[in-house]
C-alpha cells in the first residue's frame, strides 16, 4: 500500500512537471505574433510574416515604425556599423542582419549597441520561420529591444524596395499585446495547488488507515501470550474452521480465550494481519484499554434509563432487577387495597343509611301533610 501510494504521488508530479514544462515550451515556441507593414515613397505597400523572438522586449502596442537598414557586417556577429546621425527623422532605425555564424542573441545585442531600436534576422536558403531563443542568462539580461525573424523571400523583398536609402520604412505590428501566460500562469499555481493538496489528503489518509489497521491487529509479543496446544486424539477439538481439516496428532493449536482453537499456521496470519478477533465468534482475543472503558460506559449506560433508551428493554431491565422487590411489594399491595376497598364499603353503606334516614325525614315534612 505504501509503495502504490508513492508510485501515485510520484507519477502525479511527473504530470505535473511534464505538462507545465510542456506549456511553457508550447509558449515559447508560440509567443504573441507579429506583422511587418512596409511602405515606399511612392505609397506601395507590402506586408510579411515574422515571428518575434523569445527574448528582449516585445513590440509596442501601436508598433514600432522605423528606417531598415542593412548591417555591416551583415551576420552581425562583431560590433555593427552604427545608423546615420539625421536630426529631422521622427523614426527609429532598424537592422536587417542575416542567419547563421553565431547565435541570434549575440545579433540583437550587437544591433542595440549600435544604436538600433529593433532588428529583423532574415532566413538563408529556406522561408521558414524560426523562434529564436537563447541560453546565455548574461546576454538576456542586456538585451532591451525586441526582434523578429523572418524568411529569405521576405528579406530579399524588403532589400528591394523598402530600405532606407530607397526612400521606404517599415512598421513591425503585433497582433496582440496580451501573451497567453498571464492567462495560464494563474491557472498553473492554482493546479499546482489542487495537486498538493490532493497529495496531502492522500498522506493523511493514508496514515490514518494505516494507524486504524495497526490498532485492530494482533501484535507479536500480544500473539506470544496465546497458549499453544499440541492436538492429541480424543481431544474436544475435531476440525479447524479455517482450512477445514481435521486435527491430526501432534497438530499445533492455537486456543484463543474463547475457548475455540485453530491451526496456528491457520489463525496466526488472520491475528497479526487481519484481525484481532476470533472468526467464529469475533471476540476480540486481546481487549484493549479503550475496549474495557467502553464496556464499563455501556453497562452504566444500560443501568440508567433515559428518553432514549427502548422501552422494551427497559421494561426487561427493571423487571430483571427489581424481581426479588416487586414480588413482595405485588403481595403487600393487594392486602392494602383490599382493606381499603372494605374501608370504602363501609363508609359506603353508612352513606347510604344516612341519605335513606334524610329522605324519611324528609318525607315527613312535607307541607301536604301540614294542610290542618
Amino acid at each position: 500500500m505504501l509503495l502504490s501510494l508513492g508510485m501515485l504521488m510520484l507519477s502525479a508530479t511527473q504530470i505535473y512537471t511534464i505538462f507545465t514544462v510542456q506549456l511553457f515550451a508550447f509558449l515559447n515556441l508560440l509567443p504573441v505574433e507579429a506583422d511587418i507593414s512596409a511602405y515606399t515613397f511612392d505609397n506601395k505597400t507590402g506586408n510579411f510574416d515574422d515571428l518575434p523572438a523569445r527574448f528582449g522586449y516585445r513590440l509596442p502596442s501601436d508598433g514600432l515604425k522605423g528606417f531598415l537598414i542593412g548591417a555591416r557586417p551583415e551576420n552581425a556577429c562583431e560590433p555593427i556599423d552604427p545608423p546615420p546621425i539625421r536630426d529631422n527623422l521622427t523614426g527609429a532605425f532598424i537592422v536587417l542582419i542575416k542567419r547563421f555564424d553565431c547565435n541570434f542573441d549575440i545579433k540583437v545585442l550587437n544591433a542595440q549597441k549600435a544604436g538600433y531600436k529593433s532588428a529583423i534576422v532574415h532566413n538563408v536558403d529556406s522561408d521558414d520561420l524560426i523562434s529564436m531563443g537563447s541560453n546565455d542568462l548574461d546576454i538576456l539580461k542586456q538585451i532591451d529591444i525586441p526582434s523578429v525573424f523572418v524568411s529569405e523571400e521576405t528579406a530579399n523583398s524588403l532589400k528591394e524596395d523598402y530600405t532606407y536609402d530607397k526612400g521606404g520604412h517599415v512598421v513591425l505590428m503585433p497582433d496582440f499585446s496580451l501573451p497567453l501566460e498571464y492567462y495560464l500562469i494563474p491557472f498553473l499555481i492554482t493546479v499546482g495547488i489542487c495537486l498538493i493538496l490532493i497529495v496531502v489528503f492522500m498522506i493523511t489518509k493514508f496514515v490514518q488507515d494505516r494507524h486504524r489497521a495497526r490498532r485492530s491487529r494482533l501484535r507479536k509479543d500480544q500473539l506470544k501470550k496465546l497458549p499453544i496446544h499440541k492436538y492429541k486424539k480424543g481431544d474436544v477439538y475435531d476440525v479447524c474452521a479455517i482450512c477445514l481439516d481435521e486435527y491430526e496428532d501432534g497438530d499445533k493449536l492455537r486456543v484463543l480465550p474463547c475457548s475455540h482453537a485453530y491451526h496456528s499456521k491457520c489463525v496466526d496470519p488472520w491475528l497479526t494481519k487481519t484481525k484481532k478477533t476470533c472468526p467464529v465468534c469475533k471476540q476480540k482475543v486481546v481487549p484493549s484499554a479503550g475496549d474495557s472503558d467502553s464496556e464499563d460506559d455501556s453497562g452504566t449506560e444500560e443501568n440508567e434509563v433515559s428518553e432514549s433508551t427502548p422501552l422494551l428493554r427497559s421494561l426487561a431491565s427493571a423487571s430483571g432487577h427489581g424481581f426479588g422487590a416487586t414480588s413482595g411489594a405485588s403481595r403487600s399491595e393487594p392486602d392494602q387495597e383490599s382493606s381499603e376497598y372494605e374501608d370504602t364499603s363501609d363508609d359506603s353503606e353508612e352513606e347510604d343509611v344516612t341519605v335513606e334516614t334524610e329522605t324519611v325525614v324528609v318525607q315527613l315534612q312535607d307541607p301536604r301533610f301540614n294542610k290542618n
